[in-house]
């Protein structure tokens, strides 16, 4: 499936930038300079993150000798032993999964992705077919693509430092369809793979999900709208830092060499690290020429005159542009984001709308390409479809709790 939409971009992109020739003779000057400068993202992107790998995998290797990562997968074990079936009961990707889904919810991205690398390793040790993706790493990527987000922070201090006057306002509307896109995610997975997720177990580790939510969500309501975004700030902070020197005391306190085993975990991350560049890069410079051909432009306009002529309601349109960007590239849907609160106001409709679709679901082919690079799996199954929908589950849930909401 990758290979198909990685050379639809080039293709359709092509045929729009031939078009849009006729009118703008600078359309593959452009497109030229967005694949250079897209190579060079990926590769930037790749270094500055082989820092973050390294750190992250050292302390999760610290983790995983105290006997952590084992302590926190037998929590859900019952869990993962209905949604993962194929995945050996003493494995130790239940506990990187469990990390890197609670790094995600909150709002932890620079930790989540290393753990999640580190997860993707661990499932392809016992993937009997190494190009293509398990049902357990299916689930996994799709789940994370869909990225639950309980307190989206840097989303609140964009917005904080762009002048809204009140910046927490999107964070209810936010959980929501976050939560929608996560549940589509799961579902949609579940019912390809047939996966048996009407019993007890599962229904029950979902009550006290969905309960949580609640009582979180209900937390914050309370709370004055100038204290929720340095609260959860704090909160995320405190919780990231207080992990890693849990870790650390918890390896001095079995009387195990730190150093070393951190030392051991940061080179495997450096060795990720490296082995994501030209996924990234491949990736990348395709969704610049669609970009930077006009076709996304084209795109939009056409949206727009469609809802027009269904007689909806098309005030949610300008922010449309961070809808389709977000599945393509992060970095680009943060950049719609931030324009659609220059061009229309932080506290205007467009870009409440924004705000609320950008933390809706994560950055699915810049997940994919990393994910999926860093094990070299090119057959990805159903992982990109089911991934898709839930990205526009969590983009129309958005749009619909924008209009609840504001």
């Amino acid at each position: 499936m990758l290979n198909f939409i990685w050379a639809g971009f080039f293709i359709v992109g092509f045929v729009a930038a031939c078009l849009q020739s006729f009118v703008d003779g600078a359309v593959w000057n452009n497109i030229s300079m967005g694949i250079f400068e897209a190579a060079k993202t990926g590769f930037r992107i790749s270094i500055n993150l082989t820092g973050l790998l390294c750190l992250w995998m050292g302390i999760l290797k610290i983790a995983e000798s105290v006997g952590i990562t084992e302590f926190l997968a037998k929590l859900l074990r019952p869990l993962f032993a209905k949604i993962f079936p194929d995945v050996p009961q003493n494995s130790p990707a239940f506990g990187s999964i469990i990390m890197n889904i609670a790094a995600n919810m909150l709002g932890l991205d620079n930790a989540a992705t290393p753990m999640g690398l580190k997860a993707m390793e661990q499932l392809q040790e016992i993937n009997p077919h190494k190009s293509r993706a398990s049902n357990a790493q299916v689930l996994f990527i799709v789940l994370n693509s869909s990225a639950l987000t309980i307190i989206p922070i840097a989303i609140l201090m964009y917005r904080m430092e762009l002048g809204a006057a009140n910046p927490s306002a999107v964070f209810i509307p936010i959980l929501i369809a976050t939560s929608v896109s996560t549940l589509v995610a799961f579902l949609s997975v579940a019912l390809l793979q047939k996966l048996n997720i009407f019993n007890r177990v599962v229904l029950a580790y979902l009550a006290v999900f969905l309960c949580f939510i609640a009582f979180l969500t209900y937390g914050f309501s309370l709370l004055p709208a100038d204290k929720k975004l340095s609260l959860s700030t704090e909160i995320s902070n405190f919780i990231l830092i207080a992990v890693i020197v849990l870790f650390i005391s918890l390896g001095l306190l079995k009387k195990i060499n730190v150093y070393e085993t951190f030392i051991v975990g940061a080179k495997e991350g450096f060795d990720v690290a490296v082995k994501i560049i030209p996924y990234l890069v491949a990736m990348l410079c395709a969704i610049s020429v669609f970009r930077a051909s006009g076709a996304f432009d084209l795109l939009i306009a056409a949206l727009d005159k469609c809802f027009s002529w269904l007689g909806m309601d098309t005030d949610f349109v300008p922010a449309l542009p961070t809808a389709f960007m977000k599945p393509l590239s992060g970095s680009g849907a943060r950049a719609m984001m931030i324009e659609t609160m220059q061009n229309f106001g932080p506290d205007s409709f467009p870009a409440f709308v924004s705000c609320i679709v950008q933390g809706a679901s994560e950055t699915t082919f810049y997940v994919f390409a990393v994910y999926f690079g860093a094990v070299r799996i090119s057959k990805t199954g159903s992982a990109l479809g089911c991934a898709l929908l839930a990205d526009l589950a969590g983009i129309i849930s958005a749009i619909w709790a924008a209009y609840l909401f504001y």
